[in-house]
Formats: structure tokens, sequence, C-alpha cells
């Protein structure tokens, strides 16, 4: 028996239904587009020359730990990198009362930088070799990398780095990226002053050799940051116990 033909009306129902539910149902997103809709602006991964640059974890960036453009109540001039860290945070001075502020971790030879200094030389994917204090100090940790490591992922001065000068001398103070995104924002058992290696590429573009750079003391942070902003205890003893075990070279 031959079906009844579909009348006009019932076909365009029936086209509309099929549309509604294809409405409900559309195709999931591709992998790579759900890593970058989940990734921090500013913090994605990076493709910087030949090397790749990992996205920062979401996990690891609340408004404290990302790069953020404040009010700066200080007298410096712009263009001044002021390190704080008791409060963990670099500033650079710029105009009109403003400063963009990064996080950062301090290791046990950062601590020892105090006063100022001047950005006496810039790096790309800087080559890293451990002084002969660092050796002598603890031989079991700096000896395995006592010829140096090339530039790259592995290498703890990370994608950038600030060599510091006095009286156009070179201090051994670094400020740095990171082969360790975990520890930006605490005290570490080793190294300078560290950031993600996303913002180490941010302050390189922004920072010119010759800069002034100026370490905050404790009364200093507890001025602009507040109390309990400013870490507790002493930092040294901090860095002490916050010793990584194994994993890549200190930095």
């Amino acid at each position: 028996m031959a079906r009844a033909p579909i009348a006009p009306a019932a076909r365009v129902l029936a086209l509309l239904a099929a549309l509604v539910l294809a409405a409900c149902a559309p195709e999931p997103p591709a992998t790579d587009e759900i890593a970058t809709r989940l990734d921090v602006p500013g913090y994605g991964q990076l493709q910087d020359g030949e090397i790749l640059i990992p996205a920062v974890p979401p996990e690891l960036l609340s408004d404290r730990n990302r790069r953020q453009l404040v009010a700066y109540r200080g007298t410096d001039a712009p263009g001044t990198i002021i390190v704080d860290p008791y409060a963990r945070h670099l500033y650079l001075v710029l105009q009109h009362g403003l400063a963009m502020r990064y996080r950062i971790a301090v290791g046990r030879e950062g601590l020892g930088f105090r006063g100022t200094a001047t950005v006496g030389r810039k790096a790309e994917w800087p080559y890293w070799q451990p002084t002969s204090r660092m050796l002598a100090r603890d031989p079991a940790m700096y000896g395995p990398y006592r010829a140096g490591l090339p530039g790259g992922l592995s290498n703890p001065l990370g994608a950038r780095a600030l060599y510091l000068y006095r009286g156009g001398r070179d201090t051994f103070f670094r400020i740095h990226g990171t082969n360790d995104i975990t520890s930006i924002g605490l005290a570490t058992s080793a190294g300078c002053i560290r950031l993600f290696n996303q913002d180490s590429i941010d302050l390189f573009q922004r920072v010119r050799e010759g800069a002034l750079v100026r370490v905050r003391t404790r009364e200093e942070s507890v001025a602009y940051e507040g109390p309990i902003l400013v870490t507790s205890g002493d930092p040294f003893a901090e860095a002490s116990l916050a010793a990584a075990a194994g994993g890549a070279p200190p930095g």
C-alpha cells in the first residue's frame, strides 16, 4: 500500500524539530580549544623562538600571583625596579603613580641582596653556572651542574635574566624566570629573585639596561604592603625550611 504523502505543514514541523534537537547537542570542542579557554590571559603557552613555554596552570594564578597594574605610593622614579623580598612582590615603577606588580619567589641568594644595584646586562634564555660560593656551600646540590647548563626549559634562570651590577661589577644577583613555577610566591632554598617565565619576558621587554634596582627593607615592606601581606617570621629561616626535594637544579 502506498504511503500517504506528508502534508507540507507536517514536513515543516519535522524539520524544525530536527533543528532544535541539533542545537541541543552541539559537537564537543577540540581539546586544544578547551585548553585555550582555561588558560589565564597572559599566562598561556607561549612560543618563544624555538622554545614552547608551557602555560601556567590556573590553580597557581590567584589574583595576588598575577602581574597587575597597580597604584604605587612610593617616591621612586619611573623605570625603577623595586624588590620586596618580604611580601614577595616586584614592582616596575611607571608614570602617573602606577606600577606593574609581579609575584616573585625569593631564594637564599636573593635574600642576601640589599640596597641598590643597576641592570648591567639582559639575556634571553641565559646560560647558568653555579658560582664557586654555591659549589663550596653545597657541593651535593650544585656539583652535578659545575660545568653549567645551556638556556632552555630545564635551566633555573628560565626564559629571561636581568644581571645586577654595582660599580660596573657583576654582583651575581639575578632577577630571572624559573624552571619551577610552583615556587612562585614562596621562600625557597636557593636562587635569587625569580618570576614565572611569562612575567620574566614581560619585565624584560619593559626594562632598559642601566635601570635602578632597589630592595625594600622590612620596615618599608610593612609600611607599603601592610603587616598582613608581609611574610611572618624571618625569611632566612623560612628559606632554609623550604628546601625542595630533588628535581631540577635550583635557581
